[in-house]
């Protein structure tokens, strides 16, 4: 008879690799404070949210989103920028 070198309990203790996915601008709540991880928009696009200070590592909050999530108020600096939903979910963010 062949043994197991591996019992339950060290099977459960190993290390299990998760797929996380990133959570873009447009999943935050309102109030929700986030950092800016990676912007996946085209050069024109991605240059005018630089331009509004929307760049890596920059702090955003989520003021307000429109009632149909069609648009999201966002604060950087103490700029307030309104961003159509798709723009919103180029960005990618984690929660600070």
């Amino acid at each position: 008879m062949l043994s197991n070198p591996l019992n339950d309990n060290d099977y459960n203790n190993t290390n299990i690799t998760k797929n996380i996915t990133m959570k873009t601008l447009l999943d935050c709540d309102k109030k929700c404070k986030v950092k800016v991880q990676k912007i996946n928009a085209k050069t024109e696009l991605k240059q005018r949210l630089i331009s509004f200070g929307i760049m890596k590592e920059a702090i955003v909050e989520v003021l307000e989103h429109a009632p149909a999530k069609s648009t999201i108020e966002i604060k950087v600096s103490k700029m307030r920028i309104a961003l159509r939903a798709e723009e919103a979910q180029l960005i990618e963010v984690q929660e600070i």
